[in-house]
C-alpha cells in the first residue's frame, strides 16, 4: 500500500538529523524509524492514489447520471402536470 522508498526516505532523512555525537546509534534509529513509521503509517486508513483516481472517477460518473435521472423526472412530472391541467 506505501511505497517502500518513501519510508526508506523518511527514516533516512530523520536519521540525518541525528547530532554527530549520536552517529554511532544510526542505523540503529534509521531502522527503528522505519519499523515506527510503517507501524504507524498501516494503523491509517489510507488508499493509494490509483484507488483515489478510480473513486473519483466512479463518483464524477454517478453524480453525472444523477443530474441525468434528475432532469428526466423533472420533465416527467412537468408533462405529468401539463395533461393533469389539460
Amino acid at each position: 500500500m506505501f511505497d517502500p522508498k518513501a519510508i526508506d526516505d523518511i527514516a533516512n532523512r530523520l536519521a540525518g538529523a541525528i547530532p554527530p555525537g549520536l552517529n554511532s546509534f544510526k542505523e540503529d534509529l534509521e531502522k527503528n524509524f522505519h519499523a515506527i513509521l510503517q507501524s504507524a503509517l498501516s494503523k491509517l486508513d489510507l488508499v493509494t492514489r490509483e484507488e483515489f483516481e478510480v473513486q473519483k472517477m466512479v463518483l464524477a460518473k454517478t453524480r453525472s447520471k444523477l443530474e441525468d435521472l434528475e432532469q428526466r423526472v423533472a420533465a416527467m412530472e412537468q408533462s405529468q402536470n401539463s395533461q393533469q391541467e389539460g
